[in-house]
C-alpha cells in the first residue's frame, strides 16, 4: 500500500525539488501518472529567517514541529524535511513529532546516505552538512 507523504517545507526551492522527486520516482515505481499522496506545509520563510538570523534553533524547531503536527493531522504516514539549513534543529524535534519524520540530510533510515543534494548558501559549513546523518524520529 502506498503511504501518504508529508513535506515539512522551509524554502520554496527545497520543497519544490522534494515534491518533484517524489512524483517522478513514484511514477517510475507505480506507473505512468501515479505517485504517492503528498501533503505539504510551509510557514513563511521570513519566520524561519528571523529565528535563523538569531541562531535560535529552538524557535526553528517550534516551526518544524508545527508543520509536522499539521501534516500528521492531514494523514501523513511519515514526514520529510527537505532543507539543508533547518535540519540543524532536527534533534530538538526528536520525540515530539506525532509520526515518523526524516531529514533529507541523512536521517532517512538508509544508513545515513543522505539526499545527495549539495549544501545551500546558509548551510555550507561542516556543522550543518558534514554530519554523519540524523536519526529518523520514531
Amino acid at each position: 500500500m502506498t503511504q501518504h507523504i508529508g513535506i515539512a517545507a522551509c524554502s520554496a526551492e527545497g520543497a519544490a525539488l522534494c515534491f518533484r522527486t517524489i512524483c517522478l520516482e513514484g511514477e517510475a515505481l507505480m506507473g505512468e501518472h501515479w505517485h504517492p499522496e503528498v501533503t505539504m506545509h510551509v510557514h513563511p520563510l521570513g519566520q524561519y529567517m528571523e529565528h535563523l538570523g538569531r541562531g535560535d534553533w529552538p524557535g526553528v524547531a517550534t516551526l518544524m514541529l508545527s508543520s509536522a503536527e499539521k501534516l500528521a493531522a492531514a494523514g501523513a504516514d511519515f514526514i520529510i524535511c527537505p532543507d539543508n539549513t533547518i535540519h540543524q534543529a532536527f534533534d530538538l524535534v526528536v520525540g515530539e513529532v506525532p509520526t515518523s519524520m526524516a531529514s533529507h540530510s541523512g536521517g532517512r533510515g538508509d544508513g545515513g546516505k543522505g539526499s545527495g543534494l549539495p549544501p545551500t548558501r546558509c548551510s555550507g559549513d561542516a556543522h550543518s552538512h558534514g554530519r554523519a546523518g540524523l536519526p529518523v524520529v520514531p
